[in-house]
């Protein structure tokens, strides 16, 4: 993998990275496949359609269905899901927050109680490694702990203690898979990931700890999980100067435009989160005025498309009130069209981040966005109140 930062602007970067499956431009956000598709019947074709520039999958949710030797066995992700371009997959990390009341934890790794059949599942740095290996993504996460945000100081630290052993492990584990001659990608890149909380000072010594270890990439993970946006930014704040400049910086699972743009001036690369197409299944559609429900009955008779400024595949053909009333009438085509609408949105945001970063306007932009997103937001809750009335 070669990193290669094109402009800066501030602690704003915009980055080329070229990788065995392919070159992209940074910063950039990865569309949420969890289980090797878009959930709201998006394929690889739509994608491609849309600006993607990475796709991501969870390994924890491919191990379990259909398993990770089956995707091997059909060439990987690649020749699985058809997409050809960069992949990254996520750890099973993650999976040790969101499944708490599902599994336990010691030093070996983690034992799972499938969410599907109640099986016991054990996974630990070696075999995280070991899936991703078969999943032959371009990126693999390292397996880590991700505490609450708000656990107690005893807990974090040894938490992240773990995660740098655990990472340690990681690392050991992907040379040896990637040197193996049966590997479907010996090409396989390894991010360590960040934790420590809101944790200031754990936070910094995480992050100086595991630089030294001189991966291809770094993660700040644990955040988006109860903290308030003022802490989350905070953490950046002191945490990414701390992580190599030369090399991408991914903040995991976050978030919103607003989220995302405060983070690229914080010198962050890579985003991911489920908001865009979680909330087009609900009909709930992003604009630079604000969030829109298109169930609301103010659309019911709207021949306006979702934005007039966009270009996506449901704005160049259809109305608000077509695609509200396929959503209020269950067909899968409302749920469809607003995914893409929004995936679309969220590509074309990071297009436009890029170039300003380019041109040297990125503190402009970032101002001028966040304003109209606030207006938009102020005068949607008067109309709501209005009608309410």
């Amino acid at each position: 993998m070669e990193y290669k930062i094109l402009k800066e602007d501030g602690l704003a970067k915009s980055a080329e990275v070229k990788t065995v499956h392919g070159t992209v431009q940074t910063p950039l956000f990865m569309n949420v496949a969890t289980a090797g598709a878009i959930k709201g019947a998006v394929s690889a074709e739509d994608l491609e359609q849309i600006g993607t520039q990475v796709m991501l999958c969870n390994t924890y949710h491919l191990h379990v269905r259909p398993g990770d030797e089956v995707v091997r066995d059909m060439g990987g992700l690649r020749g699985f899901t058809t997409w050809q371009g960069p992949t990254l997959t996520d750890s099973g990390g993650f999976q040790v927050f969101s499944l708490a009341g599902l599994r336990r934890i010691k030093e070996e790794g983690v034992t799972f109680q499938s969410h599907v059949d109640g099986r016991k599942i054990f996974m630990g740095p070696e075999e995280s490694m070991r899936i991703q290996s078969n999943l032959a993504s371009t990126f693999a996460m390292a397996f880590d702990e991700c505490p609450p945000s708000k656990a107690e100081r005893p807990y974090i630290e040894q938490s992240v203690d773990r995660t740098t052993r655990w990472l340690a492990r990681c690392k050991a584990e992907m040379e040896r898979l990637n040197a193996l001659p049966e590997t479907l990608n010996p090409e396989q890149q390894l991010f360590g990931i960040n934790q420590g909380g809101v944790l200031d000072d754990v936070r910094i010594a995480h992050a100086d700890t595991i630089s030294e270890m001189d991966l291809p990439g770094y993660a700040v993970g644990g955040l988006a999980v109860g903290e308030t946006h003022e802490e989350m930014y905070h953490i950046l704040d002191v945490t990414v100067p701390h992580l190599p400049r030369n090399k991408p910086t991914y903040l995991m699972g976050v978030g919103t435009p607003a989220n995302i743009l405060e983070a690229v001036d914080r010198g962050v690369d890579f985003f991911d989160c489920v908001y865009p197409s979680r909330n087009g299944r609900h009909g709930h559609v992003y604009t630079w005025d604000g969030r829109m429900n298109l169930l609301n009955a103010c659309y019911e008779r709207d021949p306006k498309p979702i934005d007039e400024e966009c270009g996506c595949p449901a704005c160049r053909r259809f109305s608000r009130a077509y695609i509200r009333h396929l959503l209020k009438s269950g067909e899968m085509l409302g749920m469809r069209l607003c995914v893409l609408h929004n995936l679309w949105f969220y590509n074309m945001m990071l297009h436009n981040i890029r170039l300003a970063i380019h041109e040297g306007r990125y503190r402009e932009y970032k101002k001028e966005r966040l304003e109209r997103l606030e207006e938009g937001e102020k005068e949607r809750k008067q109309q709501q109140s209005l009608r309410r009335r």
